[in-house]
């Protein structure tokens, strides 16, 4: 990640309104070919050439204004003082004197003095014709190469080096104007690109799809276990940034418990070759389950049986109608009945009576008071319609307990529910989940995975005693949460103060739309404020011109909370430490409906009624001249293929014999839970 530069930025001078980056690197680019031309100089160029380099630009540009010109020629003389015109070969690098002016850079060579040349100097200034010279010196010191031809690539190379990353500087350039226009960032969370977030933050863990880029938006491995929360109303795009986590979940080969209160997520993710375990008594998957499997300790009884019995509110935290119940479940806990011996417990007052007898639980249930009695009998059988769902151990094809599963952690365990049993569900969930959370709180042994715990729609469940822990300590263990909800207003009510400090621990925040103004401003707050710097320029005309220049500093929301209620579905903000993302994401395509999302077990469930013997007549006059109404035919339930035929089944199964026509039963299968 970028370091995060931490006060304020100070302003030492008034910024021009120039664009200073283009113009610097037009500079820069101008040096740059400076050094170009000069290495070429320097490495292309003989000595000889070196010399004659001036007088052959000079004659150049001079042919086209005038004829003539004066220039002074290199001339060498033997020991008889015959003069010559020097040759390229005639010469190397060196230093030759001269009475009359500055040293020559040149010196004879040794073919030169072989041929008995004894001294090199410059001719005197004579006139000659510009084109004339300017011919000589191309054919015999240049090779026929003009100017333009000898000094093409650098200055090609100088035009690259500007042109080529001239749009960056122009891109800086408005980004600088409009800072100037619009204000200057001191401090706060900075607004990104997804590509800028990636460039930021450089990370390695799991990311998310982004709709106008390739790469996915990642945040640090690290991070990870410091968790993630997605907060959005209905069909904003949650269960869509679940898939995505769990796809990449998968393909790291980790374990997850997924609580699927729409039954979305085992469609497409249940795998009974890894291992993959359903918690859900209606469901023919289901493992046997008994609460007393779970102890481990005597003391643990009380905290499973906080897990069922829980507050309303925090102003009833320590009622009595609740803690009591807790207690007296806790102590039938000890005796390891089955799911079944329990319920049978819990339904006769003298078992109870018999099992509390001689603690200090009889006293609380004692006959002389008989309204505390039934409160606590009462307030004890609440979960009794939970338990009675499960499976016996005749029923079931396996076992299952979260405290061996805590130990190999293989599979995939889903909680998958409907809206029609949800509530009859949900007390069972949440003592799962919260026994899972307690289970894995320790850190892991050398070689464990980590387990993710995918919750979403949290508020559906009731209050998890363990997961205020899980999500403040649960970084020990390394087992990443994802919490799915709609607003902080949910989980107010189920937590109280505690949803506060709930919702500020994780460290990758996801913000979809959020229709509710109250709970728009609290993520408006949550991804933050910014300290913004303008520069105000007053400009003076007539016969006092002049400019003034004043700072204002505000400080304003980085998203508006009208923002967040007018966002549009898959599109989100993604806060991870000081930078904020803004990106859209793409929907999950739909899978076939031959998938089986739920295998119904308890076919007992099924409600039957007795259809009335009704004439099917059309609407007939009476004798008192009133109309009768033909009979309405109830709607037909409609099925897929193996709904129907599971229905049929039934149907057939269970219709009674030798039962008159007027009175004969028929099964309501529009309960029909296999879908």
């Amino acid at each position: 990640m970028g370091d995060t530069e931490w006060g304020r930025k100070e302003t030492v001078i008034w910024p021009p309104h120039q664009p200073v980056f283009t113009w610097g690197w037009f500079f820069v680019t101008l040096a740059a070919t400076g050094l170009f031309l000069w290495l070429a100089f320097a490495q292309a160029f003989t000595a000889f050439q070196q010399f004659y380099l001036p007088v052959y630009l000079k004659t150049t540009l001079a042919e086209t204004f005038r004829a003539t010109g004066k220039y002074r020629i290199l001339l060498m003389a033997d020991a008889k003082k015959h003069i010559f015109y020097a040759r390229d070969q005639d010469e190397t690098q060196g230093s030759t004197p001269q009475w009359n002016a500055r040293p020559l850079p040149l010196a004879l060579s040794d073919s030169a003095r072989g041929a008995g040349i004894t001294y090199l100097f410059r001719g005197a200034p004579a006139t000659y014709n510009n084109r004339s010279l300017h011919n000589w010196l191309r054919v015999r010191v240049y090779g026929g190469n003009d100017p333009f031809s000898i000094f093409k690539w650098p200055v090609i190379g100088g035009a690259l080096v500007f042109i080529l990353p001239l749009p960056y500087w122009i891109v800086r350039d408005i980004s600088r104007r409009k800072q100037m226009k619009y204000g200057r960032l001191l401090r706060g969370p900075v607004l990104v690109s997804p590509r800028g977030f990636n460039r930021a933050v450089q990370g390695d863990g799991v990311g998310f799809n982004v709709s106008w880029h390739k790469q996915p938006m990642r945040i640090p491995r690290r991070a990870e276990d410091q968790h993630i929360e997605i907060i959005g109303d209905t069909g904003s795009g949650k269960t869509t940034l679940i898939m995505q986590l769990l796809r990449q979940v998968q393909e790291r080969g980790h374990p997850a418990i997924v609580y699927d209160p729409a039954c979305e997520f085992i469609q497409r993710f249940y795998n009974a070759e890894r291992g993959d375990i359903v918690l859900n008594p209606l469901d023919r998957r289901c493992p046997y389950w008994g609460p007393s499997e779970e102890l481990v300790r005597r003391s643990e009884a009380r905290t499973l049986a906080a897990s069922l019995f829980q507050h309303p509110d925090e102003r009833t935290k320590h009622e009595f109608f609740i803690e009591t119940p807790q207690k007296i479940f806790a102590k039938l806990l000890l005796d390891l009945p089955t799911p079944q011996q329990l319920i049978e417990w819990m339904s006769n007052e003298e078992e109870i009576d018999k099992r509390v007898q001689g603690t200090e639980l009889a006293a609380m249930i004692h006959p002389s008071a008989p309204n505390q009695r039934s409160g606590v009998l009462g307030s004890l059988n609440l979960v009794a319609d939970s338990f009675r769902l499960l499976p016996s151990k005749e029923e079931a094809k396996t076992e299952w307990t979260a405290r061996e599963w805590s130990k190999h952690r293989r599979g995939w365990i889903f909680m998958p529910s409907q809206a029609s049993e949800r509530e009859a569900l949900r007390p069972l969930h949440s003592f799962w989940i919260d026994m899972l959370v307690l289970r894995l709180l320790t850190a892991p042994s050398p070689g464990q995975p980590p387990v993710w715990f995918v919750l979403d729609e949290l508020a559906s469940l009731q209050k998890l005693p363990q997961l205020h822990t899980a999500i403040t300590e649960n970084r020990k263990s390394g087992n990443p949460l994802v919490l799915g909800f709609q607003g902080k207003a949910q989980l107010e009510v189920i937590y109280g103060h505690l949803a506060e400090v709930m919702l500020s621990q994780p460290a990758t925040r996801i913000f979809l739309k959020t229709g509710e103004p109250e709970a728009a401003q609290w993520v408006s707050r949550a991804i933050g404020t910014v300290e913004i710097e303008r520069v105000k320029e007053t400009r003076y005309e007539g016969g006092r011109t002049g400019q003034n220049f004043t700072v204002d500093r505000q400080i304003e929301p980085l998203v508006l909370d009208s923002e967040i209620s007018g966002m549009a579905p898959l599109r989100a903000y993604l806060k991870f430490g000081n930078y904020v993302a803004r990106f859209g994401f793409r929907p999950v395509k739909m899978i076939a409906d031959e998938k089986l999302k739920f295998i119904e077990r308890l076919h007992s469930d099924y409600i039957v009624r007795e259809a009335k013997a009704q004439a099917k007549t059309k609407v007939t006059a009476q004798a008192d001249g009133k109309p009768v109404a033909e009979p309405v035919k109830p709607p037909k339930s409609e099925h897929n293929g193996h709904g129907r035929k599971g229905a049929e089944k039934s149907e057939s199964a269970n219709k009674p014999e030798n039962v008159p026509n007027g009175k004969q039963k028929q099964f309501d299968f529009t309960l029909d839970r296999r879908f």
